[in-house]
Formats: C-alpha cells, sequence, structure tokens
C-alpha cells in the first residue's frame, strides 16, 4: 500500500533539502532557489531511500525532483579516480524518447558539474561507437531508451550489476509504445535491492500495475489532479474548416509576433508541408518527426532552442522532453486522437511558472476530439471566432496561390509582329530565276531509275 506525503511550506528552499554544496551551488547557478510542488514533495522521500511513485502536470520539474536527491546520494561513492572501475553504472534512467533522454542527461550534467560524478545518455539513430567509448570510460549514471540500452548489454559494453538507482521517467509514453517486455528483461538485469523512482504525468490503472511489480512500497505523490492542465497555461480553441488551418497558422504567428513557437501535427506530411509553407511566407519553420534520422532531429531542436527557428512543426515525437525556457505559445494545428497527448502537448508552455497560450485549430470532423479533451482535463475549453484576412490581402506579398484555388483568367496576347500582316508578294528572284529543261529532268528521271535496277543493261 503505498503511502501519502504532507504538504510542505511554500517558503521552502533548496537550501533546506541539504544538499551537497557542489550540488547546491550549481542549483543556484542555473537560477533555482524555490522547489516546484512536485520537487519539494518527492526530494526528501528520495533522499531517505524510499521508493516514489510520482504524477505532476508536465513542465512542473520532475527531471529535478528525481535527479537532485539521486545524486546527492551517490555523492558518498564520488572520486576522482580515472579508473574506469572506480566508475560503475549505479543509477538507471528510462526514458521512452530519444529527445527526452538528451534533455534529462543535459539537466543531470548541469546539476552535477561542480562534483566527481559522471554521467551519458545512449539512445538509437546515432552512431553507437562514441557511447561504447563513454561507458568504457566509467559513468556512473546511464540515462538510457531501452532499445539502445539493451544493444548494449547484448554486446557487453555496460554492466547493470551494480545498479542501486532505477527511474522510470515517463512511465506511461514507455507502455503507450510498447516497452513492456524490454523494461522486464532490463529489470531482470538488476540487483533486487534498490530503489525505485517511477515518474508520470497520468497515474492509469496500467501505471499502478506497473509500479507493483517494479517498485518496493513507494511513496505515492501525486500534486495535482490528474491529467489537469497547468494553471499557467491560457487554452483557446478556434473552430474553422481544415482548408483554413494553414493560413491560420501563418496569421497567428506573424499578428501576435510568435517566436520559440511550436505547432503539433498528427501526420509527417502535415508537419512538412506547414514548415514548408511557413517557410515560404516568410517564416523561420523547421519540422521535426520520425522520418528525419536522430542527426536532424537534434540539430533542428538545437536550432529552434537558441532562437534560431521561430516555428517548430512536430508529430508528437516531440511532445515530449522538448524544455524550452519562456516558450510562449503552443498551436495544435489538429487535435490528437489521444485525449492525454493534448495535456502533454500544451504543457510544452507555461513551464516553471512562466505564462503560456495553447490554441487549438479544430475542423467540424475533430468536435468529438475535443470533448474527449474536455471530459479528460475536466473543464470546458473556450471556443472563439478567429477573422483571418481574406485570400487577396493574405497574398499581396507573396505571388503563390493557396492549394485548391484558381487565379482568375487572364488571357495571353503575344507581341505582333508586323511582317505577318503583310499580303503574300512573290519573290522577285524566284520569279526571274530560269526553269529547268525537260530534257534536263527526263535525264536525271532515267539515270536513278538504273541505279535502282529498273533499267536495261
Amino acid at each position: 500500500m503505498t503511502d501519502k506525503t504532507p504538504s510542505t511550506s511554500n517558503d521552502l528552499t533548496f537550501a533546506d533539502f541539504g544538499l551537497h554544496p557542489g550540488i547546491l551551488s550549481a542549483v543556484t547557478d542555473a537560477g533555482y532557489s524555490k522547489p516546484t510542488p512536485i520537487q519539494a514533495e518527492a526530494i526528501p522521500v528520495v533522499l531517505a531511500g524510499r521508493d516514489v511513485m510520482g504524477a505532476a502536470q508536465t513542465g512542473t520539474g520532475k527531471t529535478a525532483a528525481f535527479s537532485l536527491p539521486i545524486l546527492n546520494r551517490l555523492m558518498a561513492h564520488a572520486t576522482t579516480s580515472a579508473s574506469p572501475a572506480r566508475h560503475p553504472v549505479r543509477a538507471l534512467v528510462l526514458t521512452p524518447t530519444r529527445e527526452l533522454a538528451d534533455q534529462v542527461a543535459e539537466s543531470i550534467a548541469l546539476y552535477s558539474k561542480s562534483v566527481p560524478l559522471r554521467s551519458t545518455v545512449v539512445f538509437g539513430g546515432v552512431d553507437i561507437g562514441p557511447q561504447k567509448e563513454a561507458l568504457r570510460r566509467g559513468v556512473e549514471i546511464v540515462i538510457a531508451t531501452p532499445g539502445r540500452l539493451l544493444d548494449h548489454v547484448d554486446q557487453r559494453t555496460i554492466n547493470l550489476s551494480q545498479v542501486s538507482i532505477l527511474v522510470l521517467d515517463e512511465a506511461d509514453r514507455m507502455l503507450d509504445m510498447g516497452f513492456l517486455p524490454d523494461l522486464d528483461r532490463i529489470v531482470s538485469l538488476l540487483p533486487k535491492s534498490r530503489q525505485g523512482l517511477l515518474f508520470s504525468a497520468t497515474f492509469s490503472k496500467e501505471i499502478r500495475k506497473l509500479a507493483r511489480n517494479f517498485l518496493n512500497d513507494p511513496v505515492e505523490i501525486e500534486v495535482a489532479a490528474r491529467n489537469a492542465t497547468a494553471s499557467t497555461v491560457t487554452q483557446v480553441v478556434y473552430p474553422m474548416s481544415s482548408d483554413d488551418k494553414r493560413r491560420a497558422v501563418l496569421h497567428l504567428v506573424k499578428t501576435k509576433k510568435l517566436t520559440q513557437t511550436l505547432v503539433f501535427s498528427n501526420t509527417k506530411i502535415g508537419a512538412g508541408q506547414l514548415a514548408r509553407f511557413l517557410e515560404r511566407e516568410g517564416i523561420k519553420a523547421e519540422s521535426i518527426h520520425g522520418n528525419k534520422s536522430q542527426l536532424e532531429r537534434m540539430k533542428v531542436l538545437e536550432a529552434f532552442k537558441n532562437g534560431s527557428v521561430d516555428v517548430l512543426v512536430a508529430t508528437d515525437v516531440a511532445a515530449r522532453g522538448l524544455d524550452v525556457a519562456g516558450m510562449p505559445c503552443v498551436i495544435n494545428a489538429d487535435l490528437p486522437y489521444n485525449a492525454e497527448d493534448y495535456v502533454h502537448r500544451i504543457g510544452r508552455t507555461g513551464r516553471a511558472g512562466a505564462s503560456g497560450e495553447a490554441i487549438a485549430l479544430m475542423s467540424p470532423d475533430e468536435e468529438h476530439l475535443l470533448q474527449d479533451i474536455e471530459k479528460l482535463i475536466g473543464t470546458a475549453v473556450p471556443r472563439l471566432k478567429l477573422d483571418l484576412p481574406s485570400v487577396a490581402s493574405a497574398r499581396s506579398n507573396s505571388n503563390r496561390p493557396e492549394r485548391g484555388e484558381r487565379r482568375s483568367y487572364q488571357p495571353h496576347t503575344p507581341p505582333v509582329d508586323e511582317f505577318f500582316l503583310k499580303p503574300y508578294e512573290p519573290s522577285t528572284t524566284a520569279a526571274s530565276k530560269p526553269a529547268v529543261s525537260t530534257a534536263a529532268n527526263t535525264a536525271r528521271k532515267r539515270s536513278v531509275g538504273v541505279l535502282l535496277g529498273g533499267g536495261r543493261y
């Protein structure tokens, strides 16, 4: 049976947790002073060595909620020795996607920059060679996707026999993606005596079953209503036809002067087409989806984070693990088929207490999807009318017609050459040329006939 943690004071600071000075200084350097609710609840429990089953809405700081106490607990084994044997894998963090793995790895590297603890990240879609080399040098913390981790296990480039802490991050997503068999195999390779931490944006029956199998008498921490959206995010729905959606995205980006905006599409083709349309209209846009290689996706994400790209059009591959400080707006060009994905999508904005805006464009055939979303989050999303500029004014700076629309026919008049308007006049040179005699013509015909076998020998 799980325990419930008591509520904590709003005056709590990171200094009150008793973290190692090197870890605390890194947190301070990152600009954090007060913990979020999930951090305030989870950090003391993890520091005490208890298993945790934690749920909080996306964007509330779950990564720090487990990474800070893990680093603090591992300080007992920290060493400056260069020997790989002195740096065995002691903590394993599993994530469902490459993007989330990379994001968690960045956070752990940030918090551990002043202490002698090593970490690395392993995921598929990139060269396995550098990952092998990092593991050979020895690391205390490994952040991994299940598939690539098992590749390293099969190639004997990682030893999990000394793992004392296991983290399942975004566990609900891992179940959705069919990782349960991989999780079972990985857990079978770990010591039975270990600390288990499971974090998820939602608690479902499947998640609770997973917790019973992988955790030992966990403390259950739920700091917000299940599937609730952050109060810092303003939501709105604009009903419109499917044909108007591209122009609507363009209109919103331009009129609101949006930068670092995430736009979601349900399909890879749709994401690519929308990004190219925005590019043609002068918006710095890129797309990210499953058809792109991992290196391409990482390059696009980096450009989006550093501001080189203003609009990132994505499928749900980017719904989790993308953390950009101050992202002002998320636009759902398509409503997601799974209502829970809506919570994860709009959780990309309004993070860490900042305000954000979530805009959804809904065609008539998506009405039932909105109803599912409203039922899940327990509130109605306001529906407003979006006044789009006329097609003519929208194209004032562009000569490209919208798809499915025709320009008015303008007949093409070729240039007139006056030579062709003059009446026919016979050539004087042709008229004065002497005619060839009939005898000569007859001789030519006979010669040709002989050559072709028609004459007498």
